[in-house]
């Protein structure tokens, strides 16, 4: 029937079963490689589905194949807040790291170090992350990664991308369905795209995952769209039992709603299958068409995995054991000395550039004085470079029969490259550093740097040549002028390439950090050894600002996860007079939110702080202090006034004589379970 004759309730209809019929071609297509149809036959339903949606456009399907083809571009990308974190993976490099793995495991769970694990061994595919939430079936929103708790909205991308279903199919189908995966592009794509862009005079992609991620947060997902994108799921939490108890299972339910599951997934029920899974793949390797950089264990009960839990950024339950580095032979052209945001002066070997791993590399970290000095490292050099994980280039070894005959060692300097201040070493630290943190440049920009960082206030629209100019010119020293910057709106718009729509981007971006959670502004303050986790440790403990003003050390080593390096640091940064006027500046400038530590309703340890001590029969002290903390309660490792209870086992010491005297109540292990089991 000609379009212009149609109903909208025919429109309506026959849309519904073209978005069923092409989004099945697409699946025998791209996904099985094994079309029913001609391409000209294709084209045609498609043609009728762009005809009928322009005619009633109110009637365009959430699974509209159109989508794929992607839409007008979007002005920014809002925020995602994920409803659980998207945290990143532990790393192993060798088989003795992973026995040690599982040997954490077995002692969490108070298991024979004799019993076997189920593990999944599953390829680590070097993509991106995405958070994909169906609701009734549908497509509803996508995110990437982020920073883990927070990530950015690629609904419209993600749709382009063809593996990705917009309708899930099978029998069973949660009302609501977050599931997680990579997307990547393949090796042979890759090439294509370079090629297409080196015609085109166009600055070519490093490798497949930076192109993927390119593609993925182009503002105009209709260039997304045409590029070859793919998926590959792995993990999924629903709103219902689905009644999978094993990662093996959950992959399977994956399959069925219509996702695509890496083929080279392996169930291992102990570390021998482990290490023959990893080197199998290892060897297969370099004959796939998209890249992989490691193996992905994780233990196959359901019910495991949520005992286990998470410890800092990482759960305990899976690790990734990495490949070997690639390595690569050139030469040192020079050694820089590089002054971070806390001081620290770091080494650089500059290099004769080298591909690494399909990477440029041009330099290379020393680490620090004592690296280069046992490795006896030299300008003119020949050496080994690897990338260490694959990400960090480092210079392995040099090969001395190949050094110049008037090689001389380096000398690593007494004072501060940039603004010429003694160089100190803290004793029991490798570090040299500049301590003149406030008026010395390389440091105010780094500290500036770290502060927008993703992590920290995340502004956008402040990157590092920004950030550099800005401080050279004078407009921002140091944080608190980010918030002044429009007192300078008149000079600013006299610069070239800040226009009044860039700028006025830039305020907004400034304007909504002003309010700001307290793990991002403790984060965004760049205290030395006090990274994102331990941020969030100090205001899941503290919960405000003034509280963590008020800090002591022996409170700071009380907390689980500070260790006295951490407080030692913390409290001197807290003393000092500039970084006092810093925090009560910008305390003028921003709020900084009380944290909100989540509800666990009808949980008897909401709020309240335990310590445990002695040997516990039934669980590992490290699956008591995460039953602990899942429940709402902060685990301490010192008994004072504040400990609201002292959960003993046999032979404890100390601590359970200090309960006594301080009249803290004291539970037994069986007590303590039968308290928890009341939740």
């Amino acid at each position: 029937m000609p379009t212009n004759n149609l109903t909208p309730e025919q429109a309506a209809a026959e849309l519904k079963a073209l978005a069923k019929e092409i989004a099945e071609h697409d699946y025998r297509y791209y996904r099985l490689d094994q079309p029913t149809i001609s391409d000209q036959a294709y084209d045609t339903l498609r043609r009728r589905n762009q005809e009928i949606e322009a005619k009633f456009p109110n009637l365009i399907r959430s699974d509209s194949p159109t989508h794929r083809v992607g839409s007008a571009p979007a002005p920014e990308f809002e925020k995602v807040k994920h409803q659980s974190p998207m945290l990143s993976l532990d790393n192993a490099f060798s088989f003795e790291e992973v026995g040690d793995f599982i040997g954490r495991i077995k002692r969490f769970l108070k298991w024979p170090a004799d019993q076997d694990i189920a593990f999944m061994a599953e390829p680590k595919i070097d993509g991106l992350s995405a958070s994909l939430i169906y609701e009734n079936g549908q497509f509803v929103l996508g995110a990437t990664r982020g920073d883990g708790v927070e990530g950015e909205n690629i609904t419209a991308n993600l749709k382009t991308v063809r593996d990705i279903p917009l309708v899930l199919q099978g029998d069973f189908i949660p009302s609501r369905l977050e599931v997680r995966g990579e997307v990547y592009m393949s090796l042979s794509d890759f090439e294509k795209l370079n090629q297409q862009r080196q015609e085109q005079q166009e600055p070519l992609f490093a490798n497949p995952r930076n192109a993927a991620a390119g593609s993925l947060r182009q503002l105009d997902s209709a260039i997304t769209a045409k590029r070859p994108l793919y998926f590959f799921a792995y993990a999924y939490y629903s709103s219902e039992p689905t009644g999978d108890s094993t990662q093996e299972q959950l992959l399977q339910s994956l399959r069925q709603w219509g996702f695509p599951v890496n083929p080279h997934v392996r169930l291992c029920l102990n570390q021998a299958d482990l290490e023959t899974h990893y080197q199998g793949l290892e060897e297969l390797r370099p004959t796939l068409d998209y890249e992989i950089d490691g193996v992905v264990y994780k233990v196959n009960d359901l019910a495991l995995q949520n005992r286990l839990g998470f410890v800092g950024r990482a759960p305990r339950h899976s690790i990734a054991h990495k490949f070997a580095a690639e390595q690569a032979e050139t030469v040192i052209e020079d050694i820089l000395i590089q002054v971070g945001r806390t001081g620290v002066l770091t080494p650089l070997a500059v290099l004769k550039p080298v591909f690494v791993g399909g990477v440029m590399v041009r330099r290379a970290t020393l680490h620090n004085k004592d690296e280069i000095e046992r490795k006896d490292v030299r300008v003119g050099d020949t050496v080994i470079v690897q990338r260490a994980g694959d990400v960090i280039p480092q210079v392995v070894k040099p090969l001395i029969n190949k050094r110049p005959v008037d090689s001389q060692p380096f000398i690593f300097p007494t004072h501060c490259p940039v603004c010429q201040t003694p160089v100190t070493q803290t004793e029991g630290q490798v570090a040299r550093r500049c301590n003149n943190s406030f008026d010395c440049s390389a440091q105010a920009v780094e500290r500036l740097k770290h502060f927008v960082s993703r992590n920290a206030f995340d502004i956008e629209g402040l990157g590092e040549k920004h950030l550099e100019a800005f401080y050279q010119e004078g407009f921002i020293k140091n944080p608190v002028d980010i918030f002044t910057l429009h007192q300078k709106k008149d000079l600013l718009e006299k610069r070239e390439g800040w226009g009044k729509q860039s700028l006025e981007n830039l305020w907004k971006s400034i304007e909504k950090r002003r309010v700001i959670s307290l793990d991002r502004f403790i984060y965004g303050l760049g205290i030395s050894q006090i990274g994102h986790v331990s941020a969030r440790l100090l205001a899941r403990h503290y919960q405000n600002l003034d509280t963590v003003l008020q800090a002591n050390e022996e409170d700071l080593l009380s907390i689980e996860g500070i260790g006295p390096g951490m407080a030692h640091d913390l409290m001197a940064f807290l003393k000092d007079d500039q970084q006092q006027k810093l925090i009560h500046d910008l305390q003028e400038q921003v709020t900084v939110e009380l944290y909100k530590v989540e509800q666990i309703l009808n949980s008897p340890l909401q709020g309240k702080t335990a310590v445990f001590t002695g040997t516990l029969n039934q669980l590992s002290r490290s699956e008591a202090k995460a039953q602990a903390e899942r429940l709402g309660a902060k685990v301490s490792g010192s008994v004072s006034a504040k400990t609201d209870m002292v959960v003993a086992g046999s032979e404890a010491g100390s601590k359970l004589k200090t309960a006594h005297a301080l009249g803290i109540k004291v539970l037994s292990e069986e007590e303590w379970l039968g308290l928890i089991d009341k939740k």
